[in-house]
């Protein structure tokens, strides 16, 4: 009874002390390392930022190296492990001041010093004191380098670097679905080689973080004052608070999660081991009643019956709390794992304590009870009420073990003959009611990390065709070229720039055909625009702007004037360097040009300049990706002069969502719970059987002494079993089929995505059959048992 104890309790403790580690693992690293407020991404050459560091809003400002490309040798071609070099020695100690995992922080002043993450370390076994080597370009080479997909051989110095810490901050933390990490070089290395890193002409560009000294609440006057200072309104911005909330809200979700689970796991607790506990208790009582003859009292008995059950939840309490603190070491899970400030071993001394003193109370209690019960019904012996079902078979002229099975199913009884039925119901209609619910839950996971389509992601594959208002590409020819291919359906001349609504930037789209179909945004509500005066909104920017379908926004681009635009619906967005899908907007092509200037001097007519390819349903992406790519290489060689042999990645693959690894995060644990809730129905269930035969085998009894056969008292527990998962499945499975809809809409809209009802077709398939299995299989030995009964025994005894 200790072991059942400490497995129910220690279970219940660690999902608890997880949740709560989980949901204030946000809140924890930002206290310790002065977090970023806002990044801010001119993207121009030259930038002032000093005049930005002045501004009074600013408490600290860092910048970081955009252009400046260098190679890990270590790590594979083509990966994006090494970040960008920071632009002075603010970071580490004015702002995104790091915990430090292991090791310690690099000394600013040497360029041979980095700093890694801990999934960096995890996969390319690189730690505290491992050598890495870091080869720049020549200031020459790194001049065409500005956003180049494709890096020659480097040609500049040779850095052999230490790796000196694993360090953790909001910025410099593991991002969900991130299987590389990241290596941040010391602010040194910009110190000694910025040349390398800016080129010969200086061109090279810095963005920056920043921290305001009211947090989010300064954003609208840093925002104004930075325009008055660049003399731009189209700067784009990550919001880096915002995306501190967001985090709050998936470790919100898993602690959520985990706590569903522990309430799943003490319910099953007190099912289980609380049966356990009455069993014993009882037992004990019913002993005591031969003391009782020598002068013990009823209150005595009770005590002496408890003091055992009492005895073992506290040994089983401690021990499960052993278990707990050392299964901390696996908490918290998911996104808070990845922004936990100190990961390893902890305690929860309010968990602990909460859980260690509840146990015994509720096992002294259930055994009182169970003690009293027992004595009282030695005493007292009340005919309970018939069952309607019961007294309806009957009537019908049912076989007699239909009738007493449905008896022994839904009819209580009192004293001596009292069954668990209630507990057992109650056990079956949860266990069905959670498995469904579990695994129509999953059922949404799964169509979610399945589907990039319902994170608004319409196309498969993309092509980076300009960038600052030039074209490295010859686009209108490249258009046709990609649309030929058979398995592509839509392609979209995609134009990229921020416009500005009440000094708030929101970054615009174009939908632009030149496929066969055009490309058809993911809509919340409403519709994609038509003419040039219309707007798709993304549900964040609509919200942050509070504009709906029908509203008219004031918009200005870096054309100067200021637009009127109707909102004609609400859709998602593709996800960009600074902005994911449900933030930004589409506009048609004209609509676009109204609002940005292509001879504009200060500002580019665009950011950025993609197309979009949208593919036929169950196309090979990679083939696809394969033969477009051959097609158009020829043409962009001819228009741009450079060898077809060097133009490689001109068709990529499209990345996944980012939120869609948040998602995946959740599958298993609606798996767990439906275990839990499972053994919680047949652990119900199974003794609700066991106790029918032992405590009304004098019914059975008599039965068999006016004929009934040994096959038919099997049938009496069949028929029981039977009809009690047939009810647990009548009431359990429309209401977990709600259930799960429900909680999955609920993660649809917060997250948000497309809710698309999920089925659990497989789940719903088999829940009858396994259900009835399983519970024929808890009746197989009290079955025998009812069949095997010695007749003339048990009626001497009674």
């Amino acid at each position: 009874m200790a072991l059942l104890v400490a497995l129910a309790a220690g279970t219940v403790m660690t999902a608890l002390s997880g949740a709560r580690r989980g949901s204030s693992a946000v809140e924890r690293l930002a206290e310790r390392t002065l977090p970023a407020t806002v990044a801010v991404l001119p993207n121009q050459p030259g930038f002032d930022w000093d005049a930005v560091r002045a501004l009074p809003e600013v408490e600290s400002l860092t910048t970081f190296v955009l252009t400046g490309s260098y190679v890990v040798e270590e790590l594979p071609e083509g990966s994006f492990a090494a970040g960008f070099p920071p632009g002075d020695d603010e970071v580490f100690r004015t702002i995104e001041r790091p915990v430090v995992l292991d090791g310690r922080l690099p000394d600013p002043a040497r360029a041979d010093e980095v700093v890694v993450s801990r999934q960096f370390e995890r996969t390319w076994g690189l730690g505290v004191g491992d050598g890495v080597t870091l080869r720049l370009f020549s200031p020459e080479t790194q001049d065409g380098l500005t956003f180049a997909t494709t890096l020659p051989e480097p040609d500049g110095p040779v850095v052999e670097a230490t790796i000196v810490g694993i360090i953790r901050s909001p910025w410099f933390s593991d991002l969900v679905g991130d299987e590389e990490g990241g290596l941040s070089p010391s602010p040194g290395l910009y110190g000694q080689y910025r040349d390398n890193l800016m080129g010969a002409s200086g061109q090279g560009e810095l963005n920056a973080l920043v921290r305001l000294r009211d947090g989010e609440a300064g954003l609208p006057a840093f925002k104004a004052g930075l325009q008055q200072v660049s003399g731009r309104s189209d700067i784009d911005f990550m919001d880096l608070a915002e995306d501190g909330r967001h985090a709050r809200d998936v470790t919100s979700f898993e602690a959520d999660a985990l706590q569903a689970f522990a309430l799943a796991a003490g319910a099953a607790a007190i099912f289980l081991v609380g049966q356990a506990v009455a069993r014993f208790a009882a037992s004990s009582a019913t002993e005591l009643q031969v003391v009782q003859a020598l002068g013990m009292t009823t209150r005595q008995a009770g005590l002496a019956a408890t003091a055992g059950p009492v005895a073992a939840a506290v040994l089983g309490s401690l021990l499960g709390a052993a278990g707990a603190v050392v299964a901390s070491q696996w908490f918290p899970i998911g996104t808070a794992a990845l922004l936990e400030p100190d990961p390893g071993v902890a305690a929860d001394p309010l968990v602990l304590a909460g859980i260690g003193a509840l146990t015994p109370l509720l096992a002294a209690a259930g055994a009182l009870a169970a003690a009293r019960l027992a004595l009282r019904s030695a005493r007292t012996a009340r005919r309970g009420r018939s069952s309607a079902l019961a007294a309806a078979a009957r009537r019908a002229g049912a076989p007699v073990p239909v009738v007493v099975g449905a008896r022994f199913a839904l009819e209580p009884g009192s004293g001596r003959q009292a069954v668990p039925v209630r507990p057992a119901l109650l056990g079956a209609v949860v266990g069905v009611l959670g498995v469904i619910a579990a695994f129509t839950f999953s059922d949404g996971v799964e169509d979610a990390a399945a589907n990039p389509a319902r994170f608004g992601q319409v196309y498969q594959l993309m092509s980076y065709v300009g960038d600052a208002g030039q074209d490295f590409a010859p686009v209108d020819q490249m258009l046709p070229v990609m649309a030929a291919d058979p398995d592509v359906r839509a392609v979209n001349d995609t134009r990229i720039a921020v416009a500005v609504v009440d000094d708030r930037p929101v970054t615009l789209f174009t939908l632009a055909q030149a496929g066969r179909e055009p490309l058809r945004p993911v809509l919340v509500d409403g519709r994609a625009p038509l003419e040039p005066d219309e707007l798709a909104l993304a549900p964040g920017s609509a919200d942050a702007l509070g504009a709906g379908i029908g509203d008219v926004v004031a918009m200005s681009g870096t054309g100067g004037e200021v637009r009127e635009l109707t909102v004609t619906g609400l859709a998602f967005v593709p996800e960009g360097p600074h902005n994911n899908y449900v933030t930004g907007g589409w506009v048609t092509g004209d609509g676009f040009d109204t609002l940005f200037d292509p001879a504009s001097t200060v500002s580019p007519a665009f950011k950025y300049h993609l197309v979009l390819l949208g593919l036929e349903p169950g196309a090979d992406r990679a083939a696809v990706a394969e033969r477009v790519e051959a097609a158009v290489v020829p043409v962009v060689a001819a228009a741009t002069g450079a060898p077809a042999q060097s133009l490689t990645d001109v068709v990529l693959p499209a990345d996944p969502p980012s939120r869609l690894a948040e998602i995946r995060q959740v599958r298993t644990l609606p798996v767990f719970l439906a275990g839990f809730l499972a053994v919680l129905a047949l652990g119900a269930v199974g003794h609700a059987l066991a106790t029918a035969v032992r405590r009304r085998r004098h019914e059975v009894a008599v039965l068999r002494a006016l004929g009934m056969t040994r096959r038919q008292s099997r049938w009496v527990v069949v028929t029981q079993a039977s009809l009690l998962a047939l009810i647990g499945l009548t009431v359990g499975v429309p209401l977990g089929l709600a259930l799960g809809r429900t909680v999955w809409r609920y993660v649809a809209e917060t997250t948000p995505l497309l809710y698309v009802a999920p089925l659990a077709a497989l789940a719903l398939l088999l829940v009858v059959p396994l259900a009835l299995v399983a519970a024929n299989l808890l009746a197989a030995w009290p079955s025998h048992r009812a069949a095997s009964m010695r007749v003339g025994s048990v009626l001497r005894a009674e």
